[in-house]
């Protein structure tokens, strides 16, 4: 999985007179949690652009002014209800033996035989929510559709790897292939139609 390095100033006043002169001077206010103490620190908001406006999912060292690394994930971020401006973020401190819960992206690859015969890919799964230790991790879930005719659905055992434990319900639906106005008929469909025509043709040949 993909990392990131924040530098930031960890925090020794955390009142809210403290906290109000951060966001003012353009820094965001963090949490990190799940270590042995809990962490205080902020860091200018530009410094999370390649965290929080995308749609990757990664790793983060935060790097602090007194010169320790903590390696987290990111667990929660409060926006301005207006301004949409970041005014906190959570995060939980990773271990190199202990798994971690993320919601990784999903990603297809093939060309559904369904969508090639007018069908449409509908998603009920964006992300997927796994668990395993942080190094196992992919950056992205990939699920071939290339068989998929309309009516079919990928499910999320389709996507099992020993890497992760899938933390949804094996009937999960990641993705299906709907029918649509302008789908025709499938191409096994057709070859079966094409076969009993032929064999009509034939008989009354051979009775004669």
């Amino acid at each position: 999985m993909k990392s990131l390095t924040i530098n930031a100033s960890q925090r020794e006043s955390v009142g809210k007179k403290a906290t109000k002169a951060l966001r003012n001077a353009g820094q965001v206010p963090c949490v990190i949690y799940g270590g042995d103490t809990i962490v205080h620190f902020a860091a200018p908001e530009i410094a999370f652009k390649n965290l929080v406006y995308t749609p990757d999912v990664h790793t983060v060292v935060i790097a602090l002014d007194n010169g320790k690394n903590i390696n987290v994930i990111l667990q929660d971020i409060q926006f301005h209800p207006v301004t949409d401006r970041i005014l906190h973020i959570d995060f939980v401190e990773i271990f190199d033996d202990k798994p971690i819960t993320m919601e990784i992206p999903f990603k297809t690859t093939g060309n559904s035989r369904g969508v090639r015969n007018g069908g449409v890919l509908r998603f009920n799964l964006r992300r997927i929510k796994v668990k395993g230790l942080a190094s196992k991790l992919p950056d992205v879930i990939e699920g071939d559709i290339t068989n998929l005719k309309i009516g079919n659905k990928l499910y999320v055992t389709n996507v099992a790897s020993d890497d992760f434990t899938i933390l949804h319900p094996d009937n999960t639906v990641i993705c299906m292939v709907k029918t649509s106005r302008t789908a025709v008929a499938d191409d096994d469909e057709d070859e079966e139609e094409e076969t009993a025509a032929a064999e009509g043709a034939e008989a009354p040949a051979a009775e004669a």
